[in-house]
């Protein structure tokens, strides 16, 4: 099975924009927000919070620009902008995107993100249009750029990502991640996953353990 962990959580900002969005959310996890830059091909720029253990939480939002249009991803920050913010998707970083493009029958697409300390950070995603059907999915991305340069680097954090609660059905998750015959646990075994058997598949709720005790948003 290819190494795959999850790399970071995804929340669209709401009516109140994206700096105000993303201090809320640091006020609540204990985490300063960092200013992220843009995604020139998307259409759209985000805020980081870092958190411990080599993840992070990004906060979005669409800019005024043709791409956040024609773009995936873009569409898919819109839509859950429109919706009135909130969580948008989880992603899942693997060291080997070929079994993924093999298992979804594409190619994986570039993505970079300018930074305000003049870093192009540089990857290649897959499965973006898949989560605007279905957010319960994560999308799969595979790091360009050096280690250190990862968002969860930007600055030490002692919260951590500790659960994530998914609408729909568990063999379908377990099918799309790739581990339908993997045993229980083979993936992200500290990582507490909920399932909520419904109509509503997305995902619902992200908990994570911080300094002031455990918040679930």
């Amino acid at each position: 099975m290819t190494a795959m962990r999850i790399d970071h959580v995804s929340y669209a900002a709401g009516p109140e924009g994206l700096r105000a969005t993303a201090g809320r959310l640091g006020e609540q996890l204990d985490v300063t927000p960092l200013d992220g830059g843009v995604h020139p091909r998307f259409g759209t720029r985000n805020v980081i919070l870092p958190l411990a253990e080599g993840r992070y939480v990004e906060v979005v939002e669409c800019l005024d620009h043709p791409a956040s249009d024609k773009a995936p991803f873009g569409q898919a920050v819109r839509a859950a902008s429109a919706r009135g913010g909130g969580w948008m998707a989880w992603v899942v970083a693997v060291d080997d995107l070929a079994p993924v493009e093999q298992r979804l029958g594409r190619e994986a697409a570039p993505g970079n993100r300018h930074t305000p300390e003049g870093v192009e950070l540089r990857w290649r995603q897959i499965g973006v249009l898949d989560v605007i059907r279905h957010p319960n999915l994560p999308f799969f991305v595979k790091w360009e750029s050096p280690a250190e340069q990862h968002p969860s680097r930007l600055a030490q954090c002692g919260t951590r990502l500790v659960g994530l609660t998914l609408g729909g059905d568990v063999p379908v998750v377990r099918e799309w991640l790739g581990i339908a015959e993997a045993p229980e646990g083979a993936f992200e075994s500290d990582v507490e996953f909920g399932f909520v058997e419904d109509e509503d598949a997305r995902l619902h709720d992200v908990t994570f353990e911080t300094s002031n005790g455990t918040v679930t948003l």
